[in-house]
């Protein structure tokens, strides 16, 4: 998917209503998922091989896209905040700590977030790595609630 694709489907997540409290979280809606105050869609994706070097490969073209989008949202919303998300999985796992979502989500599957305030709610940019192993994803969501 091109550059222009990727900044076509962040505006209309930016720009789309956020499902309103108390309705349950769906993983299947389109354009990706969704629960109460927030929306993500999988920008870039790849399929499980088994193959290592295909999934380094795939990791890395995530990672490429990731750095590529973000340079077109920084010329529209200013440089972004790195936010590492793997603290909270911490406080979430040793001290109870509960993680409203979407964040609890994406603190299992991200290692770290692009993000951006875009006037009325937050924008993440990150990459799904799970390891080396895939499926690796070009993920974005877009959330009422502040980060961790």
């Amino acid at each position: 998917m091109s550059i222009a694709r990727h900044v076509a489907v962040v505006e209309r997540l930016c720009g789309s209503d956020l499902p309103e409290e108390g309705v349950a979280a769906d993983r299947d809606a389109a354009p990706g998922r969704c629960g109460p105050g927030w929306r993500a869609a999988e920008l870039l994706g790849s399929c499980p091989d088994g193959d290592p070097g295909l999934a380094a490969e795939a990791a890395d073209e995530c990672e490429h896209e990731r750095e590529a989008l973000a340079q077109r949202l920084t010329a529209r919303w200013g440089e972004p905040q790195r936010v590492g998300l793997q603290g909270a999985l911490i406080r979430a796992a040793e001290a109870g700590e509960e993680i409203p979502e979407p964040w609890g989500r994406l603190c299992e599957d991200l290692t770290d977030v692009h993000l951006w305030w875009t006037g009325d709610r937050w924008l993440a940019l990150g990459v799904s790595h799970h390891g080396l192993e895939p499926p690796h994803a070009l993920l974005a969501v877009v959330t009422t609630e502040d980060p961790p």
